[in-house]
Formats: C-alpha cells, structure tokens, sequence
C-alpha cells in the first residue's frame, strides 16, 4: 500500500507591529457603531510603539474624505465621509 501524500502545514506569518496597530484601528474602523457615526475615537495601547502608532496615523490622515482630530487626552478621533457618486 502506498503511503497517502502528507501536505505541509501553510507556514503562519503572524502580522508586524505596525500591521498589528493598524489591524486594530481596522476593527475600530469597522465596528457596527462607528460605521453608523462615521467616526471612532482610538488609543495608543500601552504595548504599541509610538512609531507605529504615528506611521498608521500619518497613513489614514493622508486619505481623502478622512480627518484626524488629536484630542487633549492623547486619544485620536478617525472621522470620515462617504465620497460623492458621479
């Protein structure tokens, strides 16, 4: 009897710290309550870098239709519009 072929595990690539920050600002992003208010208000964890922390903030702030508004206690308000249909 021939023995049956044994596939590999996929290899798991766990994300960066930086994809992890963003990942987490995602689901934030996401949630059935901010979509609804088109806003959410995020923190830096504790654990995070503040390089990493700025790097995705610096990316969203670059998008059209998003404002960042930093907040005297160090949290950052995301708000967004949904664009315009021609």
């Amino acid at each position: 009897m021939a023995k049956a072929k044994v596939k590999p595990a996929p290899e798991v690539r766990l994300p960066t710290p930086f994809e992890a920050v963003g990942l987490r600002i995602q689901k934030a992003i996401n949630s059935p309550a901010a979509q609804k208010l088109k806003s959410v208000t995020v923190s830096k964890l504790p654990g995070e870098s503040a390089d990493d922390w700025d790097g995705v903030l610096e990316l969203l702030g670059e998008l059209d239709n998003v404002t960042l508004e930093f907040l005297d206690d160090g949290n950052v308000e995301i708000s967004w519009v949904k664009p315009e249909e021609d």
